[in-house]
């Protein structure tokens, strides 16, 4: 039987426990907090977006224009731009806000690394982004290229850090070539990192090859954290009491992220669509040619741990009836987040036309998000007999070996 889900509750229900521990107090509070130390007396740049809120739901600009001995000249946006309206992939403009009448230097259009000219009489760039814990989301290769700008020109750079909603402890997925290294991978993690914005930027700081300018540049510049502060890192979202606000159009809910992490390589080739344009974004599989049943029954063959699988009746944002697959998780103790894509790969290459893989029209493409070579070899050449237990296995291996060389750079225990 088919059955309707609700959608407001059922998503994060299994997801973790709600219980609540104490206030969290943002980077942005931190700073507010402590009279706006950091930034006083400084001409700042802000970078952001909207979710760059304090925990009472005032706008990090808001915050800054509002703070004592504190001159905010500029803003800067990230891709979809400083309110979150601009569409995936397509180039912002810069443009002066209306609301501010502030100059907006868009780092998602002509631009993706600020200017000289753009930092042209700024003593600091505050970044204030809300990252999704996923390495292909663009918001972190924004604040790395931010922060080579910046390094290069002699501005501080003041990072504000935010929870990574899948918490801090879960890490997964291939780790990233150096040969992919692109705007959709700035920095060599596996593909769930399990850090927060603020340790990226320190990893990044503080690591030779993880940044394009030279290590002189790197380590001559200047490098400020405003930490969180009742932040633990065995928190997901649902335990800190925060309100999500949607961090791109496509990420709307916490639902959307955690399947962000699952489903969004799987359907980079091969023919799977992951419910973008319902309800359900990154949660909701249908495969071209295959009925719901079906490919209900090929996913729970697979036993992925943790997962559950239903199915369910919807509308597209035209109005039209959609019927999927949802992706439930039931244990997130046993959930690796990127499991469920690479099974979704071999399921693609067994019931297309040949294989879709070793077809594909843009690998580099493909390479660059995935970001494992091997993997493109095994899936291309091998397609439905790809080894994916032997590769989740040894990317759980590689994970478990980050973690512990990352643990130095730990904000929060």
């Amino acid at each position: 039987m088919i059955k309707k889900l609700c959608i407001l509750v059922l998503p994060l229900l299994l997801w973790a426990d709600h219980t609540l521990a104490a206030p969290i107090y943002l980077g942005i509070d931190v700073l507010e907090q402590s009279g706006f130390r950091a930034v006083a007396g400084k001409r700042v740049g802000l970078l952001t977006h909207p979710a760059g809120l304090n925990r009472r739901g005032k706008s990090s600009i808001d915050v800054l224009r509002g703070a004592p001995n504190v001159r905010l000249v500029a803003l800067f946006g990230p891709e979809h731009g400083i309110y979150g309206d601009e569409k995936a992939n397509v180039p912002v403009d810069d443009k002066i806000d209306p609301r501010t009448g502030l100059p907006v230097y868009s780092l998602y259009g002509q631009y993706r690394k600020p200017t000289a000219k753009m930092l042209t009489g700024l003593d600091a760039l505050v970044i204030d982004l809300q990252d999704v814990g996923v390495r292909s989301y663009t918001y972190v290769s924004c604040m790395r290229y931010a922060m080579e700008a910046c390094f290069e020109n002699g501005v501080e750079v003041i990072v504000l850090d935010r929870p990574n909603p899948l918490g801090g402890l879960k890490v997964d997925g291939p780790p990233l070539d150096r040969q992919w290294r692109s705007y959709v991978g700035a920095f060599f993690v596996p593909y769930v990192h399990g850090l927060t914005i603020a340790e990226l930027a320190r990893i990044a700081k503080h690591t030779p090859g993880w940044m394009e300018t030279s290590d002189t540049i790197r380590q001559q510049g200047k490098l400020t954290i405003v930490p969180m502060q009742g932040w633990r890192r065995d928190m997901l979202w649902t335990q800190t009491g925060l309100r999500w606000v949607p961090t791109s159009p496509y990420i709307p809910d916490l639902s959307a992220v955690l399947g962000y992490a699952m489903t969004g390589l799987g359907a980079q080739e091969g023919g799977f669509t992951h419910g973008i344009g319902t309800p359900y974004p990154f949660r909701l599989l249908r495969y071209k040619g295959k009925s719901p049943s079906e490919l209900q029954a090929a996913l729970e063959a697979r036993r992925i741990p943790g997962l559950s699988y239903r199915i369910v009746e919807t509308k597209s944002a035209t109005g039209a009836p959609v019927v999927g697959v949802y992706v439930s998780v039931v244990d997130w103790a046993r959930v690796r987040p990127t499991e469920l894509s690479f099974h979704m790969m071999q399921l693609a290459a067994a019931w297309s036309p040949g294989n879709p893989f070793a077809q594909s029209k843009n690998p580099a493409l493909f390479n660059k998000h995935v970001g494992s070579t091997a993997w493109w070899e095994e899936i291309s050449q091998r397609g439905a007999q790809a080894r994916v237990d032997a590769f989740v296995n040894q990317w759980a291996q590689q994970a478990g070996s980050f973690q512990a060389q990352a643990k130095r750079f730990w904000i929060y225990r």
